[in-house]
């Protein structure tokens, strides 16, 4: 999220809770309002400002759910069941019990975009697909009704695109997966922190140095890297000689700082909570007006009174 922020010097910049996604599990009402809430307040302690970007909630801005109504028609079965997060999630627990929101949710994310003419979207890589997809039901819907959406592009920065898990570096760093030690979270406590990164696997060898072949120092690397806004190369020659126990009590204190910081930030905003759904109802009923406009365009487009 911190690389988000900058990107309001660039232009307006839109930020938006992703609730209507987040059905696709089925959580407990309660949970997710409040879940809501903790995004909102995070997004803001890593310097989204309201008052200069759109900071809004997903299911307050009905243009959303209609515009993927529509786009539904111009996008295949076979595109969406080629989604890797799609066929990870079916390989793994069979396709016939999942939600059809799993399945279209790809369609949603284009909505996403689409309605507020956004050319540039932050992903981690492996949400790249999803953005390719966007671009091809982008250029089918233009090639039929003339130019109505920009071809997004994916941005993903390169030193933290794919966190890895601490404990299975062959697999991303996910919120999904049971805690055994291999995901940090934002709320985790100073002593939780630094017990996982000292748990953390290493590959065999002691230097501090990634390469293909040592997938989990390298994770680790690029952990660092991320937090101090770093290369890897740079943390490669920081670490020259040493071993990695150095390393890893340096990415410690450097993970801690970083982490505490935001956590302090996130209660101060958490805690007065009339504020921060003021400040969302604000965006939200900004974000209604510029996607009804665009909604409007669309629905003109293909012919609907």
């Amino acid at each position: 999220m911190r690389h988000w922020a900058p990107l309001q010097e660039e232009g307006i910049a839109h930020y938006f809770i992703a609730d209507l996604h987040a059905l696709n599990d089925r959580p407990n009402p309660e949970d997710l309002a409040s879940q809501t809430l903790d995004i909102a307040a995070w997004l803001i302690a890593t310097g989204i400002n309201p008052r200069k970007s759109m900071l809004f909630v997903e299911s307050q801005v009905p243009a959303h759910g209609q515009l993927q109504t529509i786009l539904n028609n111009y996008v295949t079965m076979g595109e969406l069941s080629r989604m890797t997060q799609f066929k990870d999630k079916t390989g793994k627990q069979g396709a016939e019990g999942q939600v059809d929101g799993l399945f279209q949710y790809p369609v949603l994310m284009a909505s996403d975009i689409f309605l507020y003419d956004i050319d540039t979207v932050p992903v981690g890589a492996d949400q790249r697909q999803h953005v390719e997809l966007a671009r091809n039901i982008a250029t089918r819907f233009n090639n039929l009704y003339g130019e109505t959406f920009i071809v997004p592009e994916a941005a993903i920065v390169k030193e933290s695109g794919r966190i890895m898990n601490l404990q299975d570096p062959s697999r991303k760093m996910s919120k999904s997966d049971a805690d055994n030690g291999g995901a940090i979270y934002l709320l985790d406590t100073e002593e939780q922190i630094r017990g996982k990164i000292k748990k953390a696997v290493t590959d065999s060898g002691t230097s501090v140095e990634s390469s293909y072949d040592r997938p989990a120092i390298s994770n680790l690397i690029q952990i660092y890297a991320a937090v101090i806004d770093s290369t890897e190369a740079e943390v490669e020659a920081q670490f020259e000689g040493k071993g990695y126990g150095d390393f890893k009590s340096a990415l410690s204190d450097m993970v801690v700082d970083k982490v505490m910081a935001l956590q302090g930030r996130f209660h101060e905003l958490r805690n007065d909570e009339t504020n921060l759904k003021k400040m969302l109802e604000q965006g939200s009923a900004q974000a209604r007006e510029a996607s009804d406009n665009k909604l409007a365009e669309v629905k003109r487009r293909v012919g609907l009174l």
